[in-house]
């Protein structure tokens, strides 16, 4: 697994890489953008659960070596704050308290095994990065 994340890690971006604030951004907007142009035609499902997919793989792919815990932990509550934006602007049902729960859960419902799938993935390699980096 160490030689896959050097792989990684070797073909990222020249530079540095993005901080912690860049990974965060990255992966919100990401989210927001797939999100709201399938909340207006459809119910959000299969393309922002690739959107939350590629959030994690491209945060590991372009954030800097000490971001991969908070590649980790942004995409579910990204996630959750473009869901309520949406849901107050798009969705139409402002944020009545008996809509919000209900949307909610059918949100996380349609997207769930993207968002276990991606986080096993995440926090697979934020484990195996922090082993790679206490060794030295």
């Amino acid at each position: 697994m160490s030689n896959t994340l050097n792989a990684v890690r070797t073909k990222a971006v020249k530079g540095p890489g993005l901080k912690v604030p860049g990974v965060i951004i990255l992966q919100f907007l990401l989210i927001f953008a797939f999100e709201a142009l399938e909340y207006n035609f459809t119910k959000v499902g299969f393309f922002t659960g690739l959107a939350i997919l590629t959030t994690f793989l491209g945060g590991l792919y372009l954030g800097r070596p000490g971001t991969s815990f908070t590649n980790a932990v942004n995409p579910p509550i990204a996630l959750l704050i473009s869901t309520l934006l949406l849901m107050a602007t798009f969705g139409g049902t402002g944020l009545s308290i008996s809509k919000i729960g209900l949307e909610l859960i059918t949100t996380l419902s349609a997207v769930a095994p993207w968002l276990i799938s991606g986080a096993v993935i995440s926090w697979a390699a934020h484990f195996a990065l922090m082993r790679k980096y206490s060794r030295k």
